[in-house]
């Protein structure tokens, strides 16, 4: 459940906005990179905000956890999507999977520990950059010399764009933090660094036993494929930061 402080906040409700425009099928391909690259500017205010405010009042961003439910097509690679995501922006993911008695396919979920601002963001990126995955999956086939399926193919395409998108989230971070520490000096450094040593404590508690998953993926033309749609997702610019809604069907 989210903060009565993250419902009301009017940056919020105006990222919200500007990511539902950036999303709409209706707008331009420059519009839509406008509007995302706007939202991005608000969310790295807002998480550098909310950041050194809870250094000095902790009350009013605490450690949570929440469960992100990722089933349908291409779900096994879609929580890794989800998992990394969360990694950059200083959250620790819990990947695990179940399927009842009879059933083929399995039901993936991804467990976030961290500051409720940052889980928020997690979550709301995801959101985004899956829809962007969505679409550039429709779209990839295997080239005619390629001795593959298409199920196969697409996994790897959508391992390439996992890979690269999370390198750009990564950079984005570096980069706000940089800027923030000109501004506010060295304390930004180590405030980020507690949150996300706090956060790995919290789900290493919870989960004492559970090792952590590292995914083999060939190099092929799908790989590579994701990995350029990966450079041309829209991420923004900036530190990501924003509130998200509820658990995540892909």
């Amino acid at each position: 459940m989210h903060s009565n402080t993250q419902q009301n906040s009017p940056m919020l409700a105006k990222i919200r906005a500007l990511l539902a425009k950036a999303e709409d099928p209706a707008s331009s391909p420059e519009e839509s990179q406008a509007f995302f690259a706007k939202a991005a500017e608000l969310m790295a205010k807002y998480g550098i905000e909310r950041a050194m405010v809870a250094a000095s009042e902790p009350d009013t961003d605490k450690i949570v956890n929440r469960i992100l439910v990722v089933e349908g097509s291409y779900a096994e690679e879609r929580r890794l999507l989800a998992a990394y995501i969360a990694k950059a922006v200083s959250v620790e993911p819990i990947l695990s999977r179940s399927r009842k008695r009879g059933e083929k396919r399995f039901t993936y979920k991804v467990e976030l520990y961290g500051f409720e601002s940052d889980v928020d963001r997690a979550e709301m990126l995801y959101t985004s950059l899956s829809l962007q995955a969505s679409n550039g999956l429709r779209r990839t086939r295997p080239e005619w010399w390629e001795r593959t399926t298409l199920s196969t193919h697409r996994k790897a395409w959508l391992r390439g764009f996992t890979t690269t998108v999370t390198r750009r989230i990564e950079d984005a971070e570096r980069r706000a933090k940089d800027e923030a520490e000109v501004e506010h000096g060295r304390s930004v450094a180590l405030v980020l660094a507690d949150r996300a040593a706090l956060a790995k404590r919290a789900a290493d508690q919870a989960n004492p036993q559970v090792p952590q998953y590292t995914p083999r993926t060939r190099r092929t033309g799908a790989f590579e494929e994701g990995q350029a749609a990966g450079r041309r997702a829209d991420i923004g610019a900036k530190r990501v930061g924003a509130a998200a809604g509820r658990p995540i069907a892909a």
